[in-house]
C-alpha cells in the first residue's frame, strides 16, 4: 500500500473543526483581503519567531523579492546565494535587475559554504564591476545555515543578510529561532512546508521599524498614507484572509509538530546509520525537518525500487542553479560548483511529516536498506 510523502489529510482531520470555524468567521465578516485575521497572524508569527515584526505576504517568493526591493538592490549589485537551491532564491535577484553570484555548498549540511562565499565576495570586489550588496542564505531541508559566521562576514563587507527560510521556519540556532537569525527573514507557507496554508503564502520578518513600513508599502502596490498615494514601485503581495485563518489554526499545534518531526528524524537516524549518509546535525541548531534527505550511491535505482514498494521519494534538486538554462550565463558551467553538482546526483528525500506511525517509518527503513544493498 502506498504511503503519503506528506500527510496533510491527517493534519486536516485533527484541525478540521477549528479550521472550518475560522473560515466561517471570514465568510461572515467578508473582509477577504487584509481582514483582521491577517494582523492577528502577523502578531502570532512574530511572537513565535522572537522577531519584532512579521509581515504576511502572498508567497515565499514575494517575501524574498520584497526584501531585495526594500534594500534598493538592483542593476550593478551582486547578490550571493548557494547554487544548490530552488529557483525562487535566484529568480528574485534577476527580477530586480541585480546579478546572482553562485556559491558552492557544504557536502555535510548542503548549506552555503562560508569559505567559498568569502572567496567569491573577494573576487567580485577585485573585479570591480559589481557591488556586493546582499547574501541570500538558504536553510536547505530545514537546517539553519550558520548565521553567526554569515552575519559576521556580511558585516565585514557592508552587506545585507536575507535568511531564505522557506524550509526552516520552526527551526532554531542557539537560543534564537528562525525569523530572528538574520536582519531579514523570508519564509513560505506553501502547503508542503512545515507550516503551510491551503494555497500560496509567506512572511517577512524584521526587527527594524522603518523596514517594516517599507515592506507594508511594497506589499500593497507601493502605497503611502492613502490607497492612491503611491510612493514607490510595489507589488500586489497581500496574503488573503482565508489563508491567514488556516495558518492561525495550524500555528496552535506547530511547536508540537516540530517535535514530532524531530522524533521521526531520530528514528530514521537510528535505523539508517551505516546504510546511507544521514542528514547533518549542526551543533547548537535545530532543524525544522522540511525534508529528511539522505545521500547515497545508485540513487536513481534505489528510488525506483522504493517506488515499486509504494514508498514515495523526492529529489531536491536534480540540477544546481548554475547549470539551469535560465542561469547558465551567470555561472561558470560544469565543474565550477563540485559539491552542488555531486549532491544533485546523490540526494534523496524520504517521507517526512508529524503523523507517521512507527510501523510506517520502519517499513520505509526496511525497504530503503534492502534497496541500497541490492543496488551495490
Amino acid at each position: 500500500m502506498s504511503i503519503p510523502f506528506i500527510d496533510l489529510n491527517a493534519q486536516q482531520a485533527r484541525l478540521r473543526a477549528d479550521i472550518d470555524q475560522r473560515i466561517a468567521a471570514v465568510l461572515d465578516h467578508g473582509k477577504y483581503i487584509m481582514g483582521p485575521e491577517v494582523a492577528e497572524l502577523e502578531t502570532a508569527l512574530a511572537e513565535f519567531a522572537g522577531a519584532k515584526h512579521a509581515i504576511a505576504v502572498s508567497s515565499g517568493t514575494d517575501a524574498l523579492l520584497m526584501a531585495l526591493m526594500a534594500a534598493d538592490i538592483g542593476i550593478g549589485d551582486a547578490v550571493f546565494l548557494p547554487a544548490f537551491t530552488f529557483t525562487a532564491s535566484a529568480e528574485v535577484i534577476l527580477i530586480t535587475g541585480a546579478t546572482p553570484v553562485f556559491v558552492d555548498v557544504e557536502a555535510t549540511t548542503c548549506n552555503i559554504d562560508a569559505a567559498d562565499l568569502e572567496r567569491r565576495i573577494s573576487e567580485v570586489e577585485s573585479a570591480g564591476e559589481l557591488k556586493p550588496r546582499a547574501i541570500i542564505a538558504v536553510d536547505l531541508f530545514g537546517l539553519p545555515a550558520g548565521y553567526a559566521t554569515i552575519n559576521n562576514l556580511a558585516a565585514a563587507h557592508d552587506m545585507l543578510v536575507i535568511d531564505d527560510a522557506a524550509q526552516s521556519f520552526g527551526g532554531a540556532e542557539g537560543n534564537k529561532k528562525v525569523g530572528a537569525l538574520a536582519p531579514v527573514t523570508a519564509t513560505s507557507f506553501f502547503p508542503a512546508k512545515p507550516l503551510g496554508c491551503y494555497g500560496d503564502g509567506g512572511a517577512v520578518f524584521t526587527d527594524d521599524d522603518e523596514t517594516m513600513d517599507i515592506y507594508k508599502s511594497i506589499r500593497a502596490h507601493g502605497k503611502g498614507g492613502a490607497k492612491y498615494d503611491i510612493v514607490r514601485v510595489g507589488l500586489n503581495a497581500r496574503l488573503d484572509t482565508i489563508q491567514a485563518a488556516v495558518l492561525l489554526s495550524k500555528l496552535t499545534i506547530f511547536a508540537e509538530e516540530i517535535e514530532s518531526r524531530e522524533k521521526l528524524a531520530r528514528t530514521y537516524d537510528a535505523r539508517l546509520a551505516g546504510h546511507v549518509k544521514l542528514p547533518a546535525r549542526a551543533d547548537n541548531s535545530n532543524s525544522a525537518w522540511a525534508q529528511y534527505t539522505v545521500q547515497l550511491d545508485h540513487r536513481d535505482a534505489v528510488q525506483e525500487a522504493l517506488k515499486a514498494e509504494g514508498i514515495p521519494t523526492m529529489v531536491y534538486y536534480p540540477l544546481p542553479m548554475h547549470l539551469q538554462s535560465a542561469y547558465r550565463p551567470f555561472g561558470d558551467g560544469e565543474g565550477s560548483m563540485p559539491v552542488s553538482e555531486a549532491l544533485s546526483t546523490r540526494v534523496l528525500s524520504l517521507p517526512m511529516h508529524p503523523y507517521m506511525d512507527d510501523a510506517t517509518a520502519n517499513r520505509i527503513c526496511d525497504q530503503l536498506t534492502a534497496a541500497v544493498e541490492t543496488a551495490r
